[in-house]
């Protein structure tokens, strides 16, 4: 069965690149591959496509996120073929042998829609990071840290979108990834309306990839923290319409204290950012805010 893999670009052109090759150099499974650019200011698409010529190369006129890059190259994959869409990190990386696993298993059951593998840090090789995902609406860290032993296929509330192989009918019944997260729980929303339609999602234990967290390290304290906070309530939105009174208070009293806490630890963009999540969530404003974020939370701005 024909499998796409599509991997995201932004500024990061080398990690792109040595990503792509990887994938490139499997000997049984012959992926096609699309790159998606989301509007990166380094030239690096020029790279890429130089150092990865087989690979097909998307242009985004702008940062569409992680939600909206992605699914640019879903459009495009589905429309070649019904084979399986690997979501594949540029800053990650797994094994041919653990892809033809999670292909495997993917294919036993028609009723799993998403599989995905354990994964680890690759600074430390043994440290678990997430054997797949709970519900974000009441979890603080909804990241599995634990494996249970006999359990080889885990059902999850969602496949994290670091490593995700998806059924291409799955996207086509159940839509592509919602644009307004931009960036985090997206992949948690797309599960959640999976499952509505009758897919489940899963994590092989037997399979493994691993994620180099250093890479994006420049923006965990303001751009991911700010998305993580304020797509809660998003999330909450769409699933819990019946209890947002009561997950939105939840939700605002934790990140009230985590502002106050980052700022007592002398960490006002973090602080700033929390703070700033939390509004744009319980006012509702969504989708890419890159710009805005970064001048608000540290005085200079990131490309959009």
């Amino acid at each position: 069965m024909p499998l796409a893999v599509i991997i995201l670009n932004w500024n990061s052109s080398p990690d792109t690149i040595r990503c792509a090759q990887a994938v490139e150099a499997w000997q049984a499974l012959k992926p096609t591959i699309w790159i998606v650019d989301n509007d990166s200011h380094d030239k690096g698409a020029d790279r890429i496509a130089r150092e990865c010529p087989q690979a097909h190369l998307i242009h985004n006129p702008t940062n569409l996120g992680f939600a909206g890059g992605n699914n640019r190259g879903i459009v495009q994959a589905l429309s070649t073929g019904d084979g399986p869409v690997l979501l594949l990190n540029n800053d990650a990386s797994i094994e041919e042998k653990d892809i033809t696993r999670l292909i495997d298993t993917l294919q036993s059951d028609e009723r799993l829609g998403i599989i995905g593998p354990l994964i680890f840090d690759a600074d430390r090789k043994g440290t678990l990071l997430s054997a797949g995902g709970r519900d974000i609406a009441r979890h603080i860290n909804s990241h599995i840290c634990q494996v249970t032993e006999g359990e080889p296929i885990r059902k999850v509330d969602y496949v994290p979108g670091t490593v995700a192989l998806v059924q291409a009918d799955v996207f086509r019944v159940a839509g592509l990834f919602d644009e307004d997260y931009f960036f985090s729980g997206e992949v948690a929303d797309f599960c959640g309306r999976a499952r509505q339609h009758g897919y489940a999602s899963a994590v092989d234990t037997r399979a493994r990839a691993f994620h180099n967290l250093s890479r994006s390290s420049n923006f965990r304290e303001t751009l991911h923290t700010y998305y993580i906070i304020r797509n809660r309530f998003l999330f909450i939105r769409k699933f819990y319409h019946h209890r947002r009174v009561l997950f939105y208070g939840l939700w605002t009293l934790y990140s009230l204290a985590v502002s106050l806490k980052a700022q007592l630890s002398g960490k006002s963009a973090t602080a700033q950012s929390v703070w700033l999540g939390l509004l744009d969530g319980l006012r509702g404003r969504f989708g890419g805010q890159n710009e805005r974020v970064m001048s608000t939370c540290s005085g200079s701005t990131t490309p959009t």
